[in-house]
């Protein structure tokens, strides 16, 4: 009976008797009909006779059956704004968050276009709004503070996310999860930062040695079950010159480096046997680029100096991207996903060093210690 119903209702349609095709379509959902696309089918036709109330009512017992409906949810936000509703712009930008993957029909083509323009505004209003509210209180906040209360607020505004920690082996609970941590819990970043010279001279002298060894950044078994690093295992667009690798001094290198090795035995480097301190020079070459991942153990942190920086260089942690500058260190929590990029025709270097997670006590560094050192000598258990 539906059926025979739908099917006059098209016959209706295709006669341009818009409101006989919408009775059938209204009869056929009276006698049980209860499909969404029906629906969408009966919001349309009453769009189209400038019935925008009834739409938008046929459209939301669309959605209630199918929430997700990307078609459905366009026709909403574009009825919500021919009706002057002022949550129009939440609804495109609603729509907008189920767009399907791949290429679109073309009756979609130019309601996207609108959608996304549409919804650029409602949140760039919705910002100035914030912005505005919080002036005061971010005048009066210190640098810390700052960033925290302005990422709270790109949260909010969907501009970023929260990044969790997800170290592939080694997850210790309750520490905090920043993806680059603040200066003030490392006042040995300053002295790094001025022994910038001495490090890229000492730099200059490894790698002009003879002796020295460089390896592949990224390097295990190929059966190994490791896909991240899959593009760049073994390969040397991305290798290392390790002054300390797995908490065993690589003499061949650290030789040339003794200013370096000397600052290095001055931070609070985790001592864990088999598996730490680390301390290298990152060489990746040009137009390379290191894709999304995490590392193995969230206890301890990665700072960065970087000695050698071609312009556009840049390095993403979570939702927080910069571009490296020559003498500027970080510390960042290499858990969190990240990512850097090359794109230039030049080498870039960057000194890499693994520390301890300031929230750690004591016990807890050795209880880590511990366990990651059993876990990097199974012989022994």
């Amino acid at each position: 009976m539906h059926e025979s119903l739908i099917a006059e209702a098209d016959r209706a349609a295709a006669q341009g008797d818009l409101k006989q095709a919408e009775q059938h379509l209204l009869k056929a959902v009276e006698q049980g009909a209860d499909d969404p696309a029906l629906f969408l089918r009966i919001a349309s036709l009453q769009r189209a006779r400038g019935q925008l109330q009834d739409s938008r009512r046929s459209v939301e017992r669309a959605l209630a059956l199918s929430p997700r409906d990307f078609t459905a949810l366009l026709l909403r936000a574009s009825l919500l704004d021919r009706l002057g509703d002022p949550t129009a712009g939440e609804a495109w930008t609603h729509a907008l968050a189920q767009r399907p993957d791949g290429d679109l029909p073309a009756h979609l083509s130019n309601v996207v276009g609108e959608a996304e323009r549409r919804s650029a505004e409602w949140l760039r209003k919705r910002e100035e709004l914030l912005q505005a509210r919080m002036a005061d209180v971010e005048q009066r906040s210190g640098s810390e503070e700052l960033n925290r209360i302005r990422r709270f607020r790109s949260n909010t505004l969907r501009q970023t996310r929260h990044y969790h920690s997800e170290p592939t082996h080694f997850h210790y609970p309750g520490l905090r999860e920043l993806e680059i941590h603040p200066r003030s819990k490392f006042p040995w970043l300053e002295d790094i930062e001025r022994a910038t010279d001495v490090i890229i001279s000492e730099l200059r002298a490894v790698m002009a040695s003879q002796r020295a060894e460089l390896v592949p950044y990224v390097h295990y078994e190929d059966h190994v079950p490791m896909d991240q690093w899959r593009p760049l295992n073994n390969n040397v667009d991305w290798t290392a010159i390790h002054l300390i690798r797995n908490g065993h001094e690589v003499e061949a290198n650290s030789l040339a480096c003794p200013e370096t090795m000397r600052l290095l035995q001055t931070l609070p480097q985790p001592k864990i046997a088999g598996a730490s301190p680390n301390a290298m020079f990152s060489l990746l070459a040009p137009q390379t680029s290191i894709p999304p991942h995490v590392g193995i153990n969230n206890a301890r942190l990665v700072c960065h100096l970087p000695l050698v920086v071609p312009e556009g260089c840049w390095f993403r942690v979570g939702a927080e991207t910069l571009q490296w500058e020559q003498g500027k260190a970080f510390v960042f929590d290499d858990t969190i996903e990240h990512e850097a990029v090359n794109p230039s025709d030049a080498l870039r270097v960057v000194f890499i060093f693994d520390v301890w997670h300031p929230d750690l006590t004591v016990h807890e560094q050795e209880a880590v210690a511990e366990l990651i050192g059993a876990e990097a000598a199974p012989a022994s258990l």
